[in-house]
């Protein structure tokens, strides 16, 4: 498979399977003093593309942490396949960290070897098994070198074919396309995908509001360490019944934003430099009031369609930012 494809994979369709992968009860959980999830519920179907989506500290990761065994719940009822967390359930998960986990002197057949040992695979079955993925990843010409020697979006691939060597029913991603470059980010989606395809159910944990619009069945919104809302990305989306207007402004300075923002009809403001992003009831007339009212100020206008952005905004009074201090799966 050609690794440095450009093409925008598209997001495949959900298993009807309704049988929850992932069942998560009012799930509480504190680093000290600092309660990072907060009764959260949330349940996955098997077979689906859920993605969670909330800034850093949001919960986001320690729930994954939780799913893995890495973490304890003070309070609630984590279930995953059916059934309580157990040792035994490690090899039907696998995850990808935020942060990429390989040895930079092992190669990348080692890599994948030292998997098949630690789950027992049998040696014929885990040779087939690794060749296969190697292939399928656009790694099999790079099976001898050093991971230490691969490009991001390379150790990306190797990461997501070491986690499905057990053959996973699901699998745990945490921002699996961090600090790609867009064709490595989109290269690595269509191999989760694929692997979708196959029937691996998929949870990652991002606050990249594209990703989580074209490639997840469900988007469950989180603030605070609670669920906010969830749904499908154009569920969620609908709710909202605004439309998105962005304003370029002659001089930031000068932009009415106390005097836009009490206008009937507007919803928030965000602003950055000269631009502010605007949701409103109804394009149409907001822009005709803007004209008429500041049209000196305004240098450019551009309807959008809403995002989960915005939805959020909405729902909580803050965007999703990338910057605030993260909970980490550790």
């Amino acid at each position: 498979m050609n690794s440095t494809t450009t093409a925008a994979p598209t997001r495949a369709t959900a298993s009807t399977d309704a049988r929850p992968a992932i069942d998560v009860r009012g799930a509480t959980f504190a680093y000290g003093d600092r309660r990072a999830l907060d009764s959260l519920s949330l349940t996955v179907t098997s077979g689906s593309i859920t993605g969670l989506l909330g800034p850093n500290g949001s919960g986001k990761s320690t729930l994954l942490s939780l799913l893995i065994g890495r973490r304890t719940a003070a309070a609630g009822d984590v279930r995953l396949l059916g059934q309580p967390l157990t040792p035994a359930l490690r090899r039907r998960v696998g995850i990808i960290f935020q942060e990429p986990s390989l040895d930079p002197g092992m190669t990348v057949t080692e890599t994948m070897w030292l998997q098949a040992h630690l789950f027992a695979l049998p040696r014929a079955a885990a040779r087939e098994r690794i060749a296969g993925l190697l292939d399928r990843v656009g790694l099999a010409d790079r099976a001898d070198s050093r991971t230490a020697t691969l490009s991001g979006g390379m150790k990306r691939r190797l990461e997501v074919a070491r986690a499905l060597l057990p053959d996973p029913e699901v699998l745990l991603l945490d921002e699996p396309t961090l600090a790609l470059d867009p064709d490595s980010r989109a290269a690595l989606w269509q191999h989760l995908l694929e692997a979708n395809a196959a029937g691996h159910t998929l949870l990652l944990a991002t606050n990249d509001v594209y990703e989580a619009e074209r490639y997840c069945h469900t988007v469950a919104l989180l603030d605070a360490g609670r669920v906010v809302a969830e749904g499908a990305p154009s569920e969620l989306k609908r709710r909202l019944r605004r439309e998105a207007v962005r304003v370029e402004w002659r001089d930031a300075a000068a932009a009415p934003m106390d005097e836009v923002a009490a206008w009937e009809g507007v919803g928030q403001l965000r602003q950055a430099g000269r631009t502010t992003h605007i949701t409103v009831d109804a394009a149409s007339p907001f822009l005709t009031r803007l004209f008429r009212e500041y049209g000196d100020h305004v240098h450019a206008v551009r309807i959008e369609q809403s995002t989960l952005e915005d939805v959020y905004f909405q729902l909580v009074g803050h965007g999703i930012r990338p910057d605030a201090v993260d909970d980490e799966v550790r």
